[in-house]
């Protein structure tokens, strides 16, 4: 970040927070009046894009997270087979005993231990309630990744419009 000025090495640390151009702008100390402005013409600037992108890529190294384990992550939870949390016998797994990639799809597991009728309290039964992540979400962020779903239509290509006279006094 040798070429930056203080100001936009702070905007550089402050984009990182939340990528927010104009966030990142108000805290690193640009006027509310200036913010917005400042912020996408910061985006724009080679020099700012390039620490970004280096510093980044510093997180991600110390961090360990990189787009490639969040895509991993993303496919346990979009591809998870939930017959990996029982067992043979139908009896839900203990949570030491699941493999990994099936602990990792479980939201939330809840045991509610309930006397079992006519036995005056001496048996009970434990009841488990399991919440997995969302896995059509996984599926989703995925394909919109791979550029499988889009948001919008993008079109290219050239438009001609003849005017007649009979047009042009409308």
């Amino acid at each position: 970040m040798a070429d930056l000025t203080p100001k936009q090495a702070r905007f550089v640390e402050e984009y990182l927070v939340d990528l927010n151009a104009t966030q990142a702008a108000l805290r690193a100390g640009y006027s509310q009046k200036t913010a917005a402005k400042i912020g996408s013409e910061n985006l724009k600037k080679p020099e700012i894009q390039n620490a970004i992108s280096e510093a980044q890529g510093r997180r991600s190294e110390r961090t360990e997270i990189t787009q490639d384990r969040v895509l991993q992550e993303l496919a346990k939870l979009g591809f998870g087979d939930i017959r990996a949390i029982f067992s043979e016998n139908g009896s839900l797994k203990r949570p030491t005993d699941m493999d990994e990639d099936a602990a990792a799809r479980i939201s939330s597991i809840e045991v509610v231990v309930k006397p079992v009728p006519g036995t005056q309290g001496q048996e009970v039964e434990h009841v488990a309630k399991i919440k997995l992540w969302d896995k059509l979400g996984a599926l989703t962020q995925l394909g919109r990744h791979l550029g499988l779903f889009t948001d919008k239509v993008e079109q290219n290509g050239n438009v001609t419009f003849n005017i007649s006279k009979d047009d042009a006094d409308l």
